[in-house]
C-alpha cells in the first residue's frame, strides 16, 4: 500500500505549498501506519499522537494562510531517544537510567520546531549506543521491516525501521562509529553522517554526529539545511555555514573515486556485499569516473585501541553507580564495560591516542581522491536477538572496520542502497567525501539514486 505516509517531505511541502496535500491528513496516515506496524518492529519511544495532531492543525492553518513558519512546516519527524526533547525522559536505551524528563530540547530537535516539523515522538536504540543492534534494556527488541528476524542495526535502531516502514519522510539520528550508516544499509535507506561539527549536537564529544535517516537523498539534504543551524551550546561546531543544500545536480564525469573493498580489520566482506559494491563501482565509471583500488589503512591496534578506551570510558561511569542500577544494564554492554576494570592508565591512553592515529591515516588514505566507495557493513542484517554480528563482547567491533575512521578523522560519509542479498535483504554502499564536503557526498549519492538497478517496492507488511 503506497499512501501519504510515503511520501518524500520534499513532496509533502511541495503539496502543502500547492494546497493538494493536507498536513492534518498527512500525519494522521502516518500515526495510522505506526500503529498498525509498531506491535511488530518496536521502533518507537514516547510516541504522543495527541501532540502531534496538536501541532499539525496549527500547521496546516499557517498554510492555508499562506505562513508556513519555516522549512519543515507540518513535516512528520522523529528524533533519536538519546536526542533530547523538552520534558521527555532520555534512557539512552538502558534499564540502568534514571528517568529524569529533560529540561530543554537538544540542538537538533530545536532546529526541527523552528522548522515547523511535527515531532511524532522519538526511535528506540540499544543501550548507551553500543551495539548495532535493536536490543535494549529499556525498550523491546526493535526488528527490521524488510525482515522481522532480522536487526535493523544500531544503534539508531528505531529511526532506520521507522524510515523504512514509512514512519514519515524524515528521522533523525546520531553515529559515533557507525550508528547512522550500519542501519541505513541494512534498512536500505539513505543515511547520511555529517563531518564532525557540522550539525551541533549537545553534549558535544569526540566523533558523535546527528544526521538524518530517510528514504531519499533530496530529503537528507532537506534536513540538513534545517539541521545544521547553528547552536553554541556545541563548543566544538563548525562555524554556520548557509550552503546550498538542495543544489544537487552533480556530473560523476572526471571525478577520482577510491575503491575500498577491504577494511584491513575486523570481518572480510561477504560475497554478495563485494558484488553489490563492485557493480555500483562500475556504474560510477560507466558515468565517467575514474575508479581505483584503494588499500586498507585501519589496523588491529586502531580497532583495539579504540575499544580498549571506550571500555575504560563506560566502566569509569558503571562503577560508580548502585549496584541495583548497574544490575539493569544490558548483560552484554556489562560483561563489554567490565573489560576496561583490568585496563592501566597507560593502556586507555595509548587507545585513545589511536583516535589521532586512525584519524590522520583516513585523511591520507582520501587525500587524493574526489571520493571514496566502500561497504557500509561486511555482512548484512544480522539475527535481530544478537547483540552484534559476532554476539561475542571480546570482539565486539569486528563489523564497523569500513566505518569508525571516518568519525574519527570527521569526514562526511553517506550509507546508501545498492542491491539486495538472494534472500532479499538490502546491501549498503558507503560514499566518503573528504572533510567538509557535506555537499559533495550528497551530490553524489544523488548521482548514484539515478545510476543504481531499480529498487523493491518498500516493505508495508512485517513478515517474518
Amino acid at each position: 500500500m503506497t499512501g501519504l505516509a510515503d511520501l518524500t517531505a520534499a513532496d509533502l511541502l511541495a503539496g502543502y505549498r500547492e494546497r493538494s496535500v493536507s498536513p492534518v491528513e498527512v500525519v494522521a496516515a502516518v500515526l495510522a501506519r505506526i500503529e498498525a506496524a509498531e506491535p511488530t518492529l518496536r521502533a518507537t519511544y514516547a510516541l504522543d499522537p495527541d501532540a502531534a495532531m496538536a501541532a499539525v492543525r496549527v500547521s496546516e492553518q499557517r498554510w492555508l494562510h499562506g505562513a508556513p513558519v519555516g522549512e519543515l512546516d507540518g513535516v512528520p519527524v522523529t528524533v533519536k531517544e538519546n536526542i533530547a526533547t523538552r520534558g521527555t525522559p532520555v534512557p539512552l536505551g538502558s534499564a540502568a537510567t534514571d528517568l529524569v524528563p529533560a529540561e530543554h530540547d537538544a540542538p537538533p530537535a530545536a532546529r526541527l520546531r523552528e522548522a515547523g516539523a511535527v515531532l511524532l515522538g522519538k526511535t528506540t536504540m540499544p543501550d548507551y549506543g553500543m551495539l548495532t543492534s535493536g536490543l535494549s534494556s529499556f525498550h523491546p527488541l526493535s526488528r527490521n521491516p524488510w525482515r522481522v528476524d532480522r536487526t535493523p542495526g544500531g544503534s539508531s535502531a528505531g529511526a532506520a525501521a521507522a524510515a523504512a516502514a514509512g514512519y514519515g519522510p524524515l528521522h533523525i539520528g546520531t553515529d559515533i562509529g557507525g550508528s547512522i550508516r550500519l542501519p541505513a544499509g541494512w534498512c536500505g535507506i539513505v543515511g547520511l553522517k555529517p563531518s564532525f561539527g557540522r550539525v551541533p549536537v549537545f553534549p558535544p564529544y569526540p566523533g558523535r554526529v546527528a544526521g538524518p535517516l530517510t528514504r531519499t537523498v533530496t530529503d537528507a539534504a532537506l534536513a540538513m539545511s534545517v539541521l545544521s543551524g547553528p547552536d553554541q551550546r556545541d563548543h566544538m561546531s563548525l562555524p554556520p555555514n548557509d550552503l546550498p543544500w538542495l543544489m544537487l545536480d552533480s556530473d560523476l564525469a572526471g571525478l577520482r573515486i577510491g575503491l575500498l573493498l577491504d577494511a584491513g580489520v575486523g570481518a572480510d566482506p561477504e560475497p554478495e556485499v563485494l558484488a553489490a559494491v563492485r557493480a555500483a563501482a562500475l556504474a560510477f565509471e560507466a558515468a565517467g569516473a575514474v575508479v581505483e583500488p584503494v588499500d586498507p589503512f585501519l589496523d588491529r591496534e586502531m580497532l583495539d585501541g579504540l575499544d580498549r578506551f571506550w571500555r575504560v570510558r563506560f566502566w569509569s561511569e558503571f562503577a560508580a553507580m548502585p549496584p541495583d542500577r548497574l544490575d539493569r544494564v544490558l548483560p552484554y554492554i556489562r560483561r563489554w564495560a567490565e573489560g576496561g576494570a583490568e585496563i592501566t592508565a597507560t593502556e586507555a591512553y595509548r587507545g585513545f591516542a589511536q583516535i589521532d592515529v586512525m584519524s590522520a591515516a583516513a585523511n591520507r588514505a582520501s587525500a587524493c581522491y574526489d571520493y571514496l566507495l566502500s561497504p557500509v557493513a561486511p555482512m548484512p542484517a544480522p539475527p535481530a536477538e544478537l547483540p552484534s554480528p559476532t554476539d561475542d563482547p571480546d570482539r565486539p567491533f569486528e563489523h564497523i572496520g569500513f566505518t569508525v575512521a571516518f568519525n574519527m578523522s570527521g569526514q562526511p560519509a553517506l550509507s546508501l542502497n545498492c542491491g539486495y542479498t538472494g534472500d532479499g535483504l538490502p546491501i549498503g554502499l558507503q560514499v566518503v567525501g573528504r572533510r567538509f564536503d557535506d555537499l559533495g557526498v550528497l551530490r553524489v549519492g544523488r548521482a548514484y539514486e539515478s545510476l543504481r538497478p531499480p529498487q523493491r517496492e518498500w516493505p508495508t507488511t512485517p513478515v517474518r
